[in-house]
């Protein structure tokens, strides 16, 4: 098998373990177990405190210690082994620390699937710029999928779903042992600094005013990624309170407009491309901070009639929301940074906008919406939208003023060495 299909079955499994239960967990603790929601916040946060936690440090364990590959499978058994227990925890608190143990190894290896794609494609003398974006959308394809067999095999309320994570997963970490070696970059001198041989020197980059900024952006654009994940099916959901839209395709079949996001990043991904070549990394961070704005503001004025186009607008818009950071995001980290700490400098992109971003970003979001956008019990989502949208737009127009990143192709074509 080529080293662009080894790659491409790593990223389909990478997100196919998140599929199989991110999207229904919900369905089993109030469904299969009925569970009260007062703790359910608390799964979500797992997500945003690992990413905080492990990212950083599984990457810098990867440039100094042990070969990436292996630390990858290492995390994805251990990961795989917390899934499998998960079917026998019997409340509330148990679950909340499995599924975080769980989230422990599964965060990380987000961020190291892209650093052993990018050292394996280099060193296979790949254009990484045209190569890794289409091996990277079939972890798109892979969530999907996992999402789609959960739901069609009536398993996405039930114990099942985590049993399928857990195979995959443990699959994976089994595979990857079998990929090309991917060795630490720098050995550790004798006369190394604590610093250095802490494996702490990525974290000189926030002593740089470009990379200082781009961490901060990484942080508040992040705040942003997980609020349609957390709010929109329940948006969708609630136009049921509205006699007009309550027996709508849109509140019966919620979930599935939303998959519409996911089934766009698909498209976005493989577009990537042509739009780094020809406008550059800032100018497509900075289009996806846009789309952002678009995406939030269709969902203030959309409703399930004569607005559903809007609503499906938003969803097509949100591929090139998520997609346009994060993969340039990563990109822009790979052509910017040195070799010996790139798995570090990963794993604190991954740290600023999947873990403080996205952990604030939560948290903030649901004291403003109870505070200020909920009366009686229900939910103002045109304002809770629209207050979305203007964050996005503010952190849009500070990127483009205050972030100086001045497009140079080379920085492009230095991604293939």
């Amino acid at each position: 098998m080529g080293i662009k299909y080894r790659l491409t079955v790593m990223s389909f499994l990478q997100f196919f373990i998140w599929g199989a239960w991110l999207i229904t967990v919900a369905n089993y603790w109030f469904g299969t177990k009925q569970w009260s929601g007062a703790e359910f916040g608390a799964i979500f946060s797992t997500l945003g405190l690992s990413s905080i936690v492990m990212p950083a440090i599984t990457g810098i364990i990867a440039d100094k210690f042990i070969n990436a590959e292996k630390l990858y499978g290492i995390l994805h058994i251990l990961g795989g082994i917390a899934l499998f227990y998960i079917p026998q925890v019997d409340n509330p608190t148990t679950f909340y620390y499995v599924i975080f143990a769980a989230m422990l190894c599964y965060m990380p290896t987000i961020s190291l699937s892209n650093s052993i794609a990018y050292n394996i494609l280099k060193n296979n003398n790949f254009d990484v710029i045209k190569v890794f974006p289409p091996i990277r959308v079939w972890g798109t394809v892979g969530f999907i999928a996992a999402m789609w067999l959960t739901n069609l095999t009536d398993n996405k309320a039930s114990a099942n779903m985590f049993y399928i994570a857990a195979v995959a997963a443990i699959v994976l970490g089994i595979y990857s042992f079998t990929l090309p070696k991917c060795p630490p970059q720098k050995l550790i001198s004798k006369d190394a600094t604590l610093v250095e041989k802490l494996g702490l020197d990525a974290f000189k980059l926030f002593g740089t005013y470009k990379m200082a900024l781009f961490f901060i952006f990484s942080m508040f654009l992040g705040g942003a990624l997980q609020l349609t994940n957390m709010y929109g099916d329940v948006y969708l959901s609630e136009f049921s309170k509205v006699p007009q839209y309550a027996d709508s395709f849109v509140v019966k079949y919620s979930t599935i407009i939303m998959s519409i996001s996911q089934i766009s990043e698909t498209l976005f991904i493989l577009a990537i491309p042509f739009f780094l070549k020809r406008y550059g990394i800032k100018q497509v961070m900075l289009i996806s901070m846009l789309a952002w704005v678009l995406r939030f503001g269709l969902f203030a004025y959309g409703n399930p009639t004569d607005g559903l186009w809007m609503i499906i607008t938003s969803c097509i818009v949100y591929g090139m929301a998520f997609d346009f950071f994060n993969i340039s995001g990563s990109l822009f980290i790979e052509t910017t940074t040195d070799s010996r700490i790139r798995s570090s400098a990963q794993g604190l992109f991954m740290m600023m906008s999947n873990g403080f971003g996205a952990f604030f970003g939560g948290l903030l979001s649901g004291i403003v919406i109870d505070n200020y956008f909920t009366h009686n019990g229900a939910r103002d989502w045109h304002n809770i939208w629209l207050s979305f949208a203007g964050y996005a737009l503010v952190v849009a127009i500070a990127f483009a003023v205050l972030f100086k990143h001045k497009h140079n192709p080379s920085d492009v074509a230095n991604l293939n060495h």
